[in-house]
């Protein structure tokens, strides 16, 4: 089982949870502006765009999806390793079981088991115990130093309007963001704010955040000197509304490049998320599972 929070996806906290935090202070040019704006109107959209952007993060701890996680290792014509997986939450991680192209078992049997060590885990993260505690502190102390990276981009970048673009039926604006040179950081993980630069966009009829494309333009080091991310590493995220209200990601592309120690590493994933369904925190998974696997409702009502 996979961790709920990663040390990759610091990148994806601060941008695609952060950014919008910081735009309210930024004055599109008066002739490019999509629509007239006043202080307060703006000051409202993106407080919206903010609590949203957070509900939709608390959301991902609930909901299931499929994930196709496209690899490639080698040269850039080199094909990708292909792995699709029913991503379940399961309380302070993310059970993942192999699942064919049409998000359907291959083989019944090696599914079963798989669904029987999910329900393990959910039985697990179900009880109130020490280590049941002691894990749930630590997703907290992870979301917190998330909220703090959040907090951090409001005064980390300087964002510019650049321009309205269609998206579908929808229409998104577009801006571009840039490291505030008036910034200090405060943090080893603030520190990287001044070696990013990017673009997002914004559906502000649904005040949501849609779409990030982030560069890094210097190269970042990890852990002191034991790892380095290289310049012109980049990752971007598409977002839809996957449930009422809810935006998670349909896409996610991450092209790093870096050393570890003396050894050089290369990150190139590409993952499409899909049928995002509603399983709820640990009980409620729990119970829905062991329905899966024909259990009687006595059964799952007793963790």
């Amino acid at each position: 089982m996979s961790p709920m929070w990663s040390t990759r996806p610091i990148l994806v906290a601060a941008f695609l949870l952060g950014c919008a935090a910081s735009l309210r202070a930024q004055e599109p040019p008066a002739e490019q502006a999509a629509a007239p704006r006043t202080e307060a109107e703006r000051r409202e959209l993106f407080d919206r765009v903010i609590a949203n952007q957070k509900r939709n993060d608390e959301a991902q701890a609930i909901y299931e999806r499929v994930e196709r996680l496209e690899t490639r290792k080698g040269s850039a014509g080199s094909p990708p390793e292909v792995k699709i997986s029913r991503a379940v939450p399961a309380g302070t991680g993310v059970d993942r079981i192999p699942v064919g192209p049409d998000g359907k078992p291959t083989d019944p049997v090696a599914y079963r088991a798989e669904l029987q060590k999910l329900e393990r885990s959910l039985t697990w993260a179900s009880e109130d115990g020490r280590a049941q505690r002691d894990a749930y502190e630590k997703v907290a102390k992870k979301q917190k130093e998330r909220a703090d990276l959040i907090d951090a981009t409001r005064a980390a970048f300087l964002y510019t309007f650049v321009a309205t673009e269609p998206r579908g039926d929808s229409l998104l604006t577009k801006y571009r963001m840039e490291p505030n040179p008036a910034y200090k950081a405060t943090s080893r993980s603030t520190s990287i704010f001044a070696k990013v630069r990017g673009y997002i966009w914004i559906d502000e009829a649904a005040a949501q955040l849609a779409r990030v494309e982030i560069e890094v333009t210097d190269d970042i080091s990890v852990g002191g000197f034991l790892a380095k991310v290289y310049r012109g590493s980049h990752l971007m995220q598409d977002r839809y509304e996957m449930a009422p209200g809810l935006w998670l990601p349909s896409y996610s592309q991450y092209d790093f490049d870096g050393r570890r120690l003396f050894v050089a590493f290369g990150i190139h994933d590409r993952t499409f998320y899909s049928e995002y369904r509603r399983i709820g925190p640990p009980k409620e998974a729990l119970a829905a599972i062991r329905a899966e696997l024909g259990k009687s409702s006595s059964t799952a009502s007793d963790p």
